[in-house]
């Protein structure tokens, strides 16, 4: 253990304030004391707001290529000390770390496209001659910044989607104030020092942690807060949008995500790839592969070669090379997860891999035959469990995947095109990956669900639509 336990401020008004009360962070892995962290009172959130909204007109009048190059200083910094950052999220989220360091360099691709996206953000002529009535006038439209944007980020990936909220405000001109998940500050709290060394002018950026009663509801129903965007729990989420009035709200929530294996499909070249989206980072993705379904002629095929490969999945501590899957996030969920495989057990399902755990690390689990009705097919398990049956025909796959409540990536493999083009139509999700994984996703791509799985788009052009305004400007000659 640590001799001395460094203790965090809260970052406000580019100045770090000690708080009035702080609580220890643990380790989810080892339950090791790893920094002690503030805890913001209503007036830390009311400084923290009004920072951000007297920054709003020095970043609304920030030049594109000045806030371009806070973001290219930023990856240049973020690139140099990826190491220490990737040991953050392998601490502070108990990720593997070979996948905290994908993170980083995700983060830093992140960035990088919000300087490039920086420089792009334009509108467009009108011919208003089109309309009758429309003669000698011209016009135009022009993006502007929405002011203050309100960012809540989740525990999994604590440092790549605080970059999808924070990189594109910037971009666009905007402030934030940034509530980080509980279990993951200190990624935020790293982040604000290298923006802080890059040139982001004071206010532009607010970190501050504490509860989501006291920090949470007061960013969602401040009206200094232009925007809020919100990663995490469905039932957060359709909260925050109850609360949030007029403003503009991006909600990224759970899911379900499910995989069609086609008749035909060499079951052999997708199974690695298979299970790595089942269980990487513990399944504690949105779009996790959570549910899979495989034509009844490649069933056993598939289900042999997926439990042999999880079966030499390596457990234990998230800072060793050789670890794939390492603690969830809090025994609670551990507990959670237990209970689900013990309830579809019970009701008739087959355990054939896992459903055990030591300490926070659950066994990677692999569960047959569980009804559609279970919590582990039902629900946003957000952990190491996969569902995989049968299916007979394609409208019945479609019929199995679009039976959720949740909404957000799925994926078919298959050989036959026209099979390909109807499932990219039929099943009712934000995004059909063909011949891939529900888990895939790159950080410029629209990204984003349906139903449950929230509303609007983030992927860096995308979020700056979402963190912008039009403005139609209309000359009359």
């Amino acid at each position: 253990m640590k001799s001395t336990i460094d203790k965090k401020k809260l970052y406000i008004d580019g100045e770090w304030r000690a708080g009035s009360s702080y609580q220890e962070l643990r380790s989810p892995y080892s339950g090791e004391v790893i920094a002690e962290i503030p805890v913001a009172e209503v007036g830390d959130v009311e400084s923290a707001i009004e920072a951000a909204y007297r920054a709003r007109l020095t970043m609304r009048n920030l030049p594109a290529h000045a806030r371009a190059g806070i973001l290219e200083r930023f990856v240049q910094k973020l690139s140099e000390r990826s190491d220490e950052a990737a040991e953050i999220i392998a601490l502070e989220a108990a990720k593997p770390i070979a996948t905290a360091k994908g993170e980083v360099a995700r983060t830093i691709a992140t960035y990088k496209f919000a300087a490039e996206e920086a420089k792009r953000i334009s509108g467009e002529t009108i011919p208003f001659d089109a309309a009758v009535g429309g003669e000698g006038r011209v016009g135009y439209t022009v993006r502007e910044p929405l002011g203050v944007i309100g960012a809540i980020t989740p525990f999994n990936f604590p440092m790549n989607l605080v970059a999808h909220k924070v990189g594109p405000a910037i971009a666009a001109g905007n402030t934030i104030v940034l509530k980080p998940a509980s279990q993951t500050p200190l990624s935020s709290y790293f982040v604000a020092e290298l923006l802080e060394e890059a040139g982001l002018p004071k206010g532009a950026l607010n970190v501050v942690t504490g509860s989501g009663k006291t920090v949470g509801d007061r960013i969602v129903t401040d009206e200094r807060v232009n925007m809020v965007t919100f990663t995490g729990s469905p039932a957060v989420g359709i909260g925050i949008r109850n609360k949030a009035g007029l403003k503009k709200v991006t909600l990224e929530l759970g899911s379900n995500s499910a995989l069609i294996v086609d008749e035909g499909v060499n079951v052999s070249r997708i199974v690695d790839r298979a299970v790595m989206g089942a269980f990487a980072y513990q399944g504690q993705v949105c779009i996790s592969l959570q549910r899979v379904y495989v034509h009844e002629s490649k069933y056993d095929a598939f289900v042999e070669a997926f439990v042999e490969k999880t079966k030499s999945l390596n457990t234990g501590d998230p800072l060793h090379s050789e670890t794939d899957v390492s603690a969830l996030i809090s025994e609670g969920d551990v507990e959670r997860a237990l209970s689900w495989i013990k309830e579809a057990r019970n009701g008739g399902a087959d355990i054939v891999v896992g459903g055990g755990s030591e300490g926070n690390v659950l066994e990677p689990t692999v569960i047959l035959n569980a009804r559609a009705d279970m919590n582990v097919s039902c629900q946003e398990v957000f952990a190491p469990i996969v569902v995989i049956n049968k299916f007979n025909s394609m409208e019945e796959a479609y019929d199995l995947v679009n039976d959720s409540n949740y909404g957000l990536q799925a994926g078919i493999y298959t050989d036959n095109v026209h099979t390909a083009l109807e499932a990219a139509d039929r099943l009712h999700v934000g995004g059909v990956l063909i011949n891939d994984i529900p888990t895939f996703r790159v950080d410029h791509m629209p990204y984003g669900g349906v139903k449950e799985s929230g509303t609007g788009r983030e992927g860096i052009k995308y979020a700056v639509e979402e963190m912008t305004e039009m403005k139609l400007v209309v000359f009359n000659r």
